[in-house]
C-alpha cells in the first residue's frame, strides 16, 4: 500500500510530519520534560489565575487541553502554551470593568474573549499572516511586560497586607486605596507573605535547582498553619485560597451574542496580537537554539485552535510561556510530545492534589506574584534600550506607561502605533549622498569624498532607500534644493544600487525631474538598477517617458553615454577633467583643484 501523501496534509495535520519519527528515547525524554513541567505549572496556573480575576482551577484547566492542542497543530518542538502573565492581566483589565472577577458573569466573559482570540489567530494563520507579528517592536513587549509587573504587584498588595481595597483602577487609584488602608494591615498575613516571599528569593537564588515556586509556597502554608493553630482562626484572619475541584475541565461554551462581541471584540484584538508575538517569538528563540525552524503561518493556526478548545474545556486565554518553554528545553524535551505529556499529567496531578489548595494563603500567593512581577522586568534590556536607540526607548515608554496609568489593551496599541509611525518617519527620508568617481581607488570607483572636484555639468547621488509616497516629499525637497545650489549642474544622475522598489507616487516623482532637467537642458539618469525595481518603474509607465536609453547597468557604460551629451564648451575650459573620457579629448587636469564643499 503507498504512503499518504503527508505534505499535502502538513496545513491540517502537522504532527504527521513529526510523530511518525518519535522513537522509544524520545518518548522517555519528552515524558520526564512534560512530568517536570506538570509540576511546575501548578502553582503558576494558580497564580496566573488570580492575575486573571479568574476562579483558581481555571488556570490549570488552562494549562490541560489548550497545552495539548496547540503542540499538536503548532511546528515548535517544545513551545509549551497555557496561562501566562502578560495574557492573565490582559484578561483582568478588559473584563474586570464589565463584571466581578471570579463571578459567573465574569467567568462567561473571559470564555467568550477566549473563543474570540482564538478566532482572529485562525484566521490570521490561515491567511498566511505570520509575519504580522515582525511588526511588533520587541520594544514594546520589553515595555509593557514591564508595565503589566507594576500591576501585578499593585494588585497584591491588598492580599499580602491583608487589607480592603476596591477593585480595578489604575496604579494611582490602587495605591491611593491602599495608603489610606494602611492602618488595617493584618500583621499575621504579612507574616505569611513575607515569609512567602523570602524563601522564594533564598530558594532561587541558593538552589537553583529546586522548584521554589512550590517551596515558597508549602513553606507560607505551614506558616499560616501554625499561626492559625497557636493563635486561633478568629484572631489571624488569614484568608485562603479554599479547595479546588478535583475534576478534570469541565465543558463549557462561550456567550457569543452580538452585545459581547461587539465589547470584547478590540480586547480581544489586542490579545491576539500580545499573545502571538509571545508564542511565536519563543518558538523561534528556542528553534534556534535547537536548530530547527518554526513555521509562523502554523504557530498562529496551533495558538488558534488551542484558545478555540480552551474555551470549550473551561480555559482562558492560551499562549506560549517563557518559562515552561524553557524548562521544557532544558528538561531534554524532543518532540512536542513533552508539551502534551504535561498537559495530560497535569490533570492526574490536579485530581491528586487540587483539595490542598484549602490551605494555600492568599498572602502566600501574593508573595509568589510578587516573584513573579520581579521576573518580568528585564532590567537589562531595559537599560539597553534606553541607553541603544531613543526611538526604541520611546516606544517603550510609551508602552510602559501606558500599562501603568491606562489601560492594558490600549498601551499594546499605542506602543504598536508608535512603532510603526517611527519605522515609516524613519523610510520617508532615504539617504541622500552625493558621489563622484575617486581616482585613488581601484577603478576609479564612486566616493563620497570632500577633496574630489565635481563635473560642472553633471552630478552624481545615490539613494538608499525605497522610493514611495511616503518619501516622495523628501526626494523632491531635495530634487529642489540640487536644482538650486547646482543650477549648472543640469544633467543629474542617480546611483540605484540602493533602492529596493519604487511605487507609482515614487516613478512620478522621477518623471517630474527628469522633465525638468530636460527643461533646464539636461536630462536625469538611473544607473546600476535592480531587476525589481526596473520591473517596478516598467510597471508604473517610467521607463516610456524616461527611456530605457537613460538606463545603465555600469559606472562606465553611463559616464561615457553621459559624456557625449555634455556642452564642449564648458569641458574645454572645465579644469578639473574628473573622466576619463575629458581627459582623452582634452588633457589631463590642471595641477591645483577646488576643494568641494
Amino acid at each position: 500500500m503507498s504512503a499518504p501523501n503527508v505534505p499535502a496534509l502538513n496545513w491540517l495535520f502537522p504532527f504527521m510530519k513529526w510523530l511518525p519519527q518519535v522513537t522509544g528515547r524520545d518518548l522517555k525524554a519528552d515524558f520526564m520534560a512534560g512530568l517536570t513541567g506538570a509540576i511546575v505549572v501548578l502553582p503558576q496556573g494558580v497564580a496566573f489565575a488570580t492575575i486573571a480575576g479568574m476562579p483558581p482551577e481555571y488556570g490549570l484547566y488552562a494549562g490541560m487541553i489548550p497545552a495539548i492542542i496547540a503542540a499538536l497543530f503548532g511546528s515548535s518542538r517544545h513551545l509549551v502554551s497555557g496561562p501566562t502573565t502578560a495574557a492573565s492581566i490582559v484578561l483582568f483589565s478588559a473584563l474586570s470593568v464589565y463584571a466581578e472577577p471570579g463571578t459567573a458573569d465574569y467567568v462567561s466573559l473571559a470564555l467568550t474573549l477566549t473563543f474570540l482570540v482564538g478566532i482572529f489567530e485562525l484566521v490570521l494563520g490561515l491567511a498566511r499572516m505570520g509575519a504580522l507579528v515582525n511588526f511588533i517592536s520587541h520594544a514594546v513587549v520589553v515595555g509593557f511586560t514591564a508595565g503589566a509587573a507594576i500591576l501585578i504587584a499593585a494588585k497584591q498588595l491588598k492580599h499580602f497586607l491583608g487589607i480592603e481595597v476596591p477593585r480595578g483602577g489604575h496604579l494611582p487609584e490602587l495605591l491611593y486605596h491602599v495608603g489610606k488602608e494602611l492602618h488595617h494591615v493584618n500583621p499575621y498575613v504579612v507574616v505569611v507573605g513575607v515569609v512567602t516571599l523570602a524563601s522564594g528569593i533564598l530558594v532561587k537564588r541558593y538552589w537553583p535547582r529546586a522548584p521554589y515556586m512550590i517551596v515558597a509556597m508549602v513553606l507560607g502554608s505551614i506558616v499560616s498553619t501554625v499561626l492559625i493553630k497557636m493563635l486561633g482562626a478568629d484572631t489571624v484572619k488569614i484568608a485562603t485560597v479554599g479547595a479546588l475541584p478535583s475534576t478534570l475541565p469541565p465543558l463549557s461554551s462561550p456567550d457569543l451574542s452580538l452585545e459581547n462581541i461587539k465589547r470584547l471584540a478590540p480586547s480581544a484584538l489586542a490579545v491576539t496580537l500580545f499573545a502571538l508575538t509571545e508564542a511565536v517569538s519563543i518558538g523561534r528563540s528556542l528553534a534556534a537554539r535547537g536548530g530547527y525552524r518554526i513555521d509562523g503561518n502554523q504557530e498562529f493556526i496551533g495558538q488558534g485552535l488551542s484558545n478555540l478548545a480552551g474555551a470549550f474545556f473551561s480555559g482562558y486565554v492560551a499562549t506560549g510561556s517563557f518559562n515552561r518553554s524553557g524548562l521544557n528545553f532544558q528538561a531534554g524535551a524532543r518532540t512536542p510530545l513533552a508539551a502534551m505529556f504535561a498537559g495530560l499529567l497535569l490533570m492526574g496531578i490536579v485530581v491528586l492534589v487540587a483539595p490542598l489548595a484549602a490551605y494555600l494563603p492568599k498572602a502566600a500567593m501574593a508573595g509568589i506574584l510578587f516573584l513573579v512581577a520581579w521576573g518580568l522586568i528585564d532590567f537589562h534590556e531595559i537599560r539597553h534600550i534606553l541607553k541603544a536607540s531613543g526611538r526604541d526607548a520611546a516606544v517603550m515608554l510609551v508602552t510602559f506607561f501606558g500599562a501603568v496609568f491606562l489601560e492594558l489593551e490600549f498601551a499594546i496599541f499605542a506602543g504598536i502605533l508608535l512603532s510603526l509611525v517611527l519605522y515609516l518617519e524613519r523610510v520617508s527620508k532615504p539617504k541622500i549622498v552625493t558621489r563622484v568617481p575617486d581616482p585613488r581607488l581601484d577603478k576609479r570607483a564612486f566616493s563620497s569624498a570632500t577633496d574630489i572636484p565635481e563635473c560642472p555639468q553633471l552630478k552624481f547621488i545615490r539613494i538608499d532607500g525605497s522610493l514611495f509616497f511616503g518619501s516622495v516629499s523628501h526626494l523632491q525637497e531635495t530634487f529642489d534644493r540640487l536644482r538650486a545650489e547646482y543650477p549648472e549642474q543640469k544633467h543629474l544622475a542617480i546611483i540605484c544600487e540602493g533602492i529596493n522598489f519604487v511605487d507609482l507616487q515614487g516613478g512620478e516623482a522621477l518623471l517630474e525631474e527628469a522633465q525638468r532637467r530636460r527643461a533646464m537642458g539636461g536630462d536625469l539618469y538611473l544607473i546600476n538598477v535592480k531587476q525589481g525595481l526596473w520591473e517596478d518603474l516598467d510597471r508604473c509607465g517610467c521607463l516610456d517617458v524616461t527611456g530605457a536609453r537613460n538606463i545603465f547597468q555600469s559606472k562606465a557604460a553611463a559616464i561615457h553615454a553621459i559624456y557625449h551629451k555634455l556642452d564642449k564648451e564648458i569641458c574645454a575650459r572645465c579644469d578639473k577633467r574628473i573622466f576619463l573620457e575629458c581627459q582623452d579629448e582634452f588633457g589631463p587636469p590642471a595641477p591645483q583643484t577646488q576643494r568641494r564643499t
